[in-house]
């Protein structure tokens, strides 16, 4: 199964943690990390105090279900230590499934698409970087997403 995940990170090094995040999906034996996109500076949403973000967007294929990736991600949150005090806070690293192939899921564990994907540029630049001919299910093209939005705060690094 092609999948997408989003990974940002404000704290203690951002660029490393990114890197240790993908580091450990790629040591996964059901994940194999494909494509990743440019790193990307953003300011962090709703003006929450707090450093920029960095964030990428990585495709994997997997054999993984969708809940096990979830696991996995989460464990992998847990070993950076992230700490979720406050929604939208300052976070170690971020690891969101934005899509697992064409399907749509809605649980109380896991949405997919990514519910908020289609409002963060964050997300959309770096997952058209990479797949610019994607449909998003329920959303439609990759590249209508993204000229709809506004990327003005977005950095390529």
């Amino acid at each position: 199964m092609l999948a997408y995940i989003g990974l940002g990170s404000n704290l203690d090094n951002p660029k490393a943690q990114l890197v240790s995040a993908l580091n450990s999906l790629s040591e996964c034996n059901d994940i194999e990390v494909m494509t990743l996109s440019s790193f990307y500076k953003s300011k962090p949403l709703l003006d929450i105090p707090g450093p920029n973000y960095i964030n990428a967007v990585c495709k994997i294929e997997t054999k993984l279900s969708a809940l096990d990736l979830l696991e996995i991600c989460q464990q992998i949150e847990e070993n950076q230590h992230r700490v979720r005090d406050v929604k939208w806070g300052s976070r170690t690293i971020d690891l969101d499934i934005l899509l697992y192939g064409e399907q749509i899921i809605s649980n109380d564990r896991l949405n997919i698409p990514h519910p908020e994907m289609t409002n963060r540029a964050f997300v959309l630049v770096p997952l058209f970087e990479i797949e610019a001919d994607l449909k998003v299910p329920l959303f439609g093209s990759i590249k209508g997403l993204v000229d709809r939005i506004d990327i003005s705060d977005l950095i390529k690094l």
